[in-house]
């Protein structure tokens, strides 16, 4: 097995493990092992691919089905319950997490970091935002228990 894969699917299972803390931190249904075995995953079948397909056949193939199957799986985070919808969000994580792990697995390293970096920023930043506009229009709270 060439170093440079080993590379590739050690930053695939830190970008998703830096991603999965978040997760685990906000008690996410989709944490820590989840996000890793996602990107690292991802990076596999991506390595294995490009290694199959080199010089003959279509690339992309396998990043195509990568993005269906993680569809399945993030279809599977996603709960309604009477008027709400929840784990949009997880779903979303997923989805982008095998992103993360498709370019690892193909050697973009500047685009799989800067991504995690962006989506750490979108998880982290962007909540108490939201919740200040969802206050300042007049929203329930969505934190809070209800009485239903």
């Amino acid at each position: 097995m060439p170093v440079d894969h080993v590379w590739r699917l050690l930053l695939a299972a830190g970008l998703g493990a830096a991603i999965g803390l978040e997760r685990e931190y906000r008690q996410k249904p989709a944490g820590l092992r989840t996000n890793i075995l996602i990107a690292v995953g991802s990076a596999l079948f991506t390595i294995v691919s490009l290694s199959l397909t080199a010089g003959a056949g279509d690339q992309s193939r396998v990043a195509g089905q990568i993005v269906t199957g993680i569809g399945f799986l993030g279809g599977g985070a996603i709960m309604r319950n009477r008027d709400t919808v929840h784990g949009m969000t997880t779903a979303a994580t997923i989805w982008v997490n095998a992103a993360i792990g498709v370019a690892t697995g193909s050697g973009q390293y500047a685009l799989a970091l800067f991504v995690a970096a962006l989506t750490l920023v979108v998880l982290v930043v962007l909540p108490p935002i939201e919740t200040y506009f969802e206050r300042r229009a007049g929203w329930p709270d969505r934190h809070r228990p209800t009485d239903r």
